[in-house]
């Protein structure tokens, strides 16, 4: 998953690939680095994927630009779209079939 540092960054990786998961975390949250390595993991199944991962510190716009209320987040985009939203608990099983769905669709 590769780190991104500013909004732009954020919206430029979006914009050029159909489909990008945007991940958002905290520094100091402890699911966040539990859940990371869990979706790192079931990313490998979805190669056409570009996975992007935010620290919400580093980026404190990123809260308003995306609504973002707790963390962790993951935002799954679909041309500049944003298709799923998973945060805090993230049932993977739940994120897998979502997945699913959406690189079908597309």
């Amino acid at each position: 998953m590769q780190a991104v540092h500013s909004l732009k960054e954020i919206k430029a990786t979006i914009d050029e690939h159909q489909l990008t998961l945007l991940y958002i975390s905290r520094p100091n949250c402890s699911v966040c680095h539990a859940l990371l390595p869990q979706v790192e993991e079931l990313l490998v199944d979805f190669p056409s994927i570009i996975s992007i991962h935010a620290d919400a510190d580093e980026i404190p716009e990123i809260a308003g630009e995306y609504s973002i209320f707790t963390v962790p987040v993951v935002l799954v985009f679909s041309d500049g779209k944003e298709m799923i939203r998973k945060a805090r608990f993230v049932p993977m099983g739940e994120l897998r079939d979502q997945l699913e769905k959406v690189v079908d669709y597309v």
